[in-house]
């Protein structure tokens, strides 16, 4: 798995979650919704440190990670994280 967050999207997390060096980002799969290859499932996030952390990026000091419990979520994917301009939110595609 890789985990990539584009500088629009890491923009947005520091200037709408207030976020600095130091701060971490819990990308992570969770019922209801969907996303571009999950039926039933959608990609959550939450201001939380890592317990067992499966993938990181880090920008700035800011670490972007998901867990080894979500393994089932991301495995065999290519995460990417970047901002829809309509909506002004994050959006996450899965390769």
């Amino acid at each position: 798995m890789e985990l990539i967050v584009t500088d629009s999207a890491h923009k947005w997390f520091v200037e709408e979650l207030g976020l600095e060096s130091g701060n971490f980002v819990r990308i992570f799969g969770k019922y209801g919704g969907s996303t571009n290859v999950h039926v039933g499932f959608s990609t959550g996030i939450s201001l939380v440190e890592p317990e067992d952390a499966r993938t990181t990026t880090v920008i700035d000091g800011i670490i972007y990670f998901t867990e080894q419990a979500d393994d089932w979520f991301f495995t065999d994917y290519t995460l990417t994280v970047d901002i829809d301009d309509k909506l002004n939110e994050p959006s996450f595609t899965y390769q």
